[in-house]
């Protein structure tokens, strides 16, 4: 251990605005006082208004990295952000499973940019549910949930459905009818997690901080809910932090 600091790991894309990707995540990171590695998974070339254009990684290379930091470190906590297909993401997570069976995954569903550039669509709905399997926690919003499962439009009903493989959290960013208000969903209950203050600054990148700021709580050894409950506070003082779409980290 670095100091006395868990080891967390983020598997995502490089924003050379810092206010997205292993960036910002590594900013999360730091401020919670775990020591953070992070695998790029893809350049980009953005700022926090605008999307130009995406380079992605090999996966060969991704995977290389995975294995010699699995074989260095006990990473507790991994935390997954932009990938090109659904089988790059089930090669990740079976890779960091096959190395390190008790790290917890949090995967963060980036399907599209906040401009609207598309990263990954769903194609095969069984892949998906085999890596759901392998995996601790999902992290949509009201728009990307519907993509995880197209035969139905009802964010709740489907965020139920994939309960039963993984606990999801269903960001209330987008909620139509309660703005902020997240839900939790584990297999056996739901939680309902209220935001402090509705009246935020639109920030780009405030998905990721949420994900990696929730892996650094699990990292820390808080149960699910409770880490949630935290990540959640942390972003909240993300997005009040400045009236720019570039937020600033502190606890």
């Amino acid at each position: 251990m670095s100091a006395n600091r868990p080891f967390v790991l983020t598997i995502a894309g490089f924003d050379p605005s810092s206010g997205a990707g292993v960036l910002a995540d590594i900013k999360t990171f730091e401020q919670h006082q775990v020591y953070g590695f992070a695998i790029n998974t893809a350049n980009t070339i953005q700022t926090e208004n605008e999307f130009i254009e995406v380079k992605w990684t090999d996966l060969n290379f991704v995977l290389k990295s995975i294995e010699k930091l699995f074989n260095n470190y006990d990473i507790k906590a991994a935390k997954i952000g932009i990938i090109p297909s659904i089988e790059y993401l089930k090669e990740i997570v079976c890779a960091i499973k096959n190395l390190s069976p008790n790290t917890k995954i949090v995967w963060d569903t980036v399907l599209k940019s906040s401009t609207d550039f598309d990263f990954l669509n769903i194609e095969n709905q069984e892949t998906l549910i085999q890596i759901l399997n392998k995996i601790d926690l999902i992290t949509p919003n009201y728009k990307e949930i519907l993509q995880l499962s197209p035969k139905e439009n009802n964010a709740e009903t489907i965020a139920i459905y994939l309960s039963k493989y993984c606990s999801v959290l269903l960001k209330g960013g987008h909620n139509p009818t309660e703005i902020g208000v997240d839900y939790l969903f584990t297999e056996n209950q739901v939680h309902q997690l209220i935001p402090k203050n509705t009246k935020c600054y639109e920030k780009h990148g405030s998905g990721c901080v949420l994900s990696s700021a929730i892996t650094a709580n699990i990292a820390l050894e808080y149960n699910l809910k409770t880490a949630c409950e935290k990540a959640k506070i942390y972003t909240e003082n993300y997005l009040l932090s400045n009236p720019t779409k570039l937020g600033f980290h502190y606890v």
